[in-house]
């Protein structure tokens, strides 16, 4: 007999905020030709992440940096608390330190003196075809001054969320195994960026690799982002390797609100993935919904 669907309240684990200006925001710079962001150049605030999310079985949201000018990151952390908090939003919030810059002490000091700050973010995403990669340096994870910086998060009860390809996992694996009292999320879903066979079996034998460190856990947010012509079968084959290599106790469910708007509706991916867990326990949907996020960023 097949299940019903999750009805229960949600816990948006990934979702961000932002003031259109590209001085802030240099990667939504208008560009030539068009990178595909226009639809993100504009504001995205609390009302209209709210007129999405209520309909949507929302009760809590986790804010997650949005590359604000990594000059001066503490700046988004400062507006975002500044903001009128009249809706029930960002209630945690992950900012972001350069941890491979020693100036990442101070910053990350600053970051954790905000009550709502509940972990740092980094996008490290490196892959062999520069032009999929984030960062140049396949060995980050292993330099001397991003470990001392890294070694921090946990004495401010820091959790740390990266953003890694398949090609990463082994170097994540060992980091995680190294920190062991440090909490580390996985972002979208690892990252299923080669779409071909060899591709996708590098992507599921790296979940399993990761989740074999048990102060891992990985978010189910923007599968689109790897799939822009996605169906509900590709969608469920992402979503349920997910879940079978980590666990429902493991993994969260999350928008990636506004960016995954580019390829699929707020709305229609909560109830994509509603459709697709409903096999899953009342117990297990109510972990990936909403349990797994309150345990991490609320330490419950």
């Amino acid at each position: 007999m097949a299940g019903t669907e999750y009805d229960g309240p949600i816990i948006d684990a990934h979702f961000h905020l932002w003031q259109y200006d590209p001085a802030r925001y240099p990667w939504l710079a208008p560009a030539e030709p068009d990178n595909g962001l226009s639809p993100l150049r504009r504001d995205h605030l609390p009302a209209d992440y709210t007129d999405l999310a209520r309909p949507g079985g929302i009760v809590a949201s986790i804010h997650v940096e949005a590359n604000w000018n990594a000059n001066d990151p503490v700046a988004e952390t400062e507006w975002l608390c500044g903001m009128n908090r009249k809706e029930n939003v960002a209630n945690r919030l992950i900012a972001h330190a350069p941890l491979a810059e020693p100036r990442a002490q101070a910053i990350l000091e600053r970051q954790a003196g905000f009550d709502r700050v509940a972990g740092i973010r980094d996008i490290m995403l490196w892959h062999p075809k520069p032009a999929r990669s984030r960062i140049s340096d396949r060995n980050l994870m292993e330099n001397p001054v991003w470990l001392r910086n890294f070694a921090t998060l946990s004495r401010l009860d820091l959790s740390f969320e990266m953003l890694i390809s398949p090609w990463q996992t082994d170097e994540a694996f060992r980091l995680a195994a190294k920190f062991p009292d440090t909490p580390i999320i996985i972002g979208h879903c690892g990252a299923p960026i080669d779409r071909d066979t060899e591709g996708m079996q590098r992507w599921r034998a790296g979940l399993r690799r990761l989740a074999a460190a048990p102060n891992t856990s990985l978010k189910i947010s923007d599968p689109v982002a790897y799939d822009n012509d996605w169906n509900i079968d590709s969608l469920r084959t992402v979503v349920l390797e997910c879940i079978d290599a980590f666990g429902p106790d493991r993994v969260m469910f999350g928008s990636d609100y506004p960016v995954a708007n580019l390829h699929i509706g707020f709305l229609q991916w909560i109830d994509t993935f509603k459709t697709i867990t409903r096999d899953f326990s009342e117990t297990e949907k109510s972990m990936i919904f909403a349990g797994t996020a309150q345990r991490i960023y609320w330490r419950q």
